[in-house]
């Protein structure tokens, strides 16, 4: 995929764009990354201290980064997520509750991108006058949000998710997540911290590949990438390509071509942004050979 994605752009004509600040930009882009993943490690703290699982940031982050190292290799980010309740459950023995925050964690985005997407949208009406982009960044919104409830209900309900709870068998991993999930419930201030570190954290995302585009030369203003940029984080979650090559470069052409970027322009910033998410993750190469022996083997 990416072989076929490299014969997509002419690398010369993406970087002849005549600017010296080309390289300074895309080193800011790399360092809002790696902000990006403090964030996503905090938000992880905010859903544990939700749980009443406090843990120190530091182990937190070395699991986040090493997780990160493996979805670069593995379909979309499950297996990462599996490496980082692996993780955290050889620190602290509760293997369902570590389940359950990292479930929690990632449900947050399942709130937080439609809502980033639809507000822009609400926000500058003309993006909604933009065709098949249009419709799917309001489409994969909504999809995700009524994905959303139906998960929420499930798993919030006592006569589902509750009957699961304590079950001997792997069944309990999903009993754990209705616990935590009325746990969090019940303290509004904890629910409330967790959005507001995941509304940065998306915030953060947006930012870098924004500052990639800049570094490109590519015309994407603020607002679009306000609207789309979050529809493509939710369309690579799709577990149907490593390391979502493919997906976000084919959502990215959708949903720019109607603001004057070209499908060139959209494929080469996929690969941007693919690239400072690869170098970013090979920080989690030292933190993955360091790692439990149970934790490498399932790596």
């Amino acid at each position: 995929m990416l072989a076929f994605l490299l014969t997509r752009v002419h690398l010369g004509s993406v970087f002849e764009t005549g600017d010296a600040s080309t390289l300074p930009l895309l080193a800011v882009a790399l360092v809002v990354w790696f902000v990006s993943i403090v964030v996503v490690t905090l938000r992880w703290q905010r859903v544990l201290h939700g749980l009443d699982l406090g843990a120190p940031f530091a182990p937190l982050f070395s699991h986040t980064l090493a997780g990160l190292f493996v979805a670069n290799f593995l379909p979309s980010t499950v297996g990462g997520d599996v490496l980082r309740v692996v993780r955290l459950s050889a620190d602290n023995g509760d293997a369902p509750a570590s389940f359950a925050s990292v479930v929690l964690e990632r449900l947050t985005g399942f709130v937080i991108l439609p809502f980033i997407s639809l507000s822009a949208l609400l926000l500058r009406p003309s993006l909604l006058g933009l065709g098949n982009a249009s419709r799917l960044a309001v489409a994969l919104s909504l999809v995700t949000l009524l994905a959303l409830v139906a998960i929420l209900t499930l798993t919030a309900s006592p006569r589902l998710g509750g009957r699961l709870a304590g079950r001997p068998s792997w069944l309990r991993f999903l009993g754990a997540v209705h616990l935590g999930l009325d746990r969090i419930r019940r303290r509004p201030s904890a629910a409330a911290g967790v959005l507001a570190v995941a509304l940065v954290y998306q915030l953060t995302v947006v930012a870098a590949v924004w500052v990639a585009a800049r570094a490109l030369g590519i015309p994407l203003g603020w607002a679009p990438a306000m609207a789309f940029i979050p529809v493509v984080s939710i369309a690579q979650v799709l577990p149907v390509s490593f390391g979502g090559l493919g997906v976000r470069e084919g959502a990215l052409v959708v949903l720019l071509s109607p603001v004057e970027v070209s499908a060139e322009q959209a494929v080469a910033l996929g690969l941007a942004v693919y690239g400072l998410n690869l170098v970013v993750s090979l920080l989690g190469a030292p933190a993955l050979a360091v790692g439990p022996r149970d934790a490498r083997a399932l790596a």
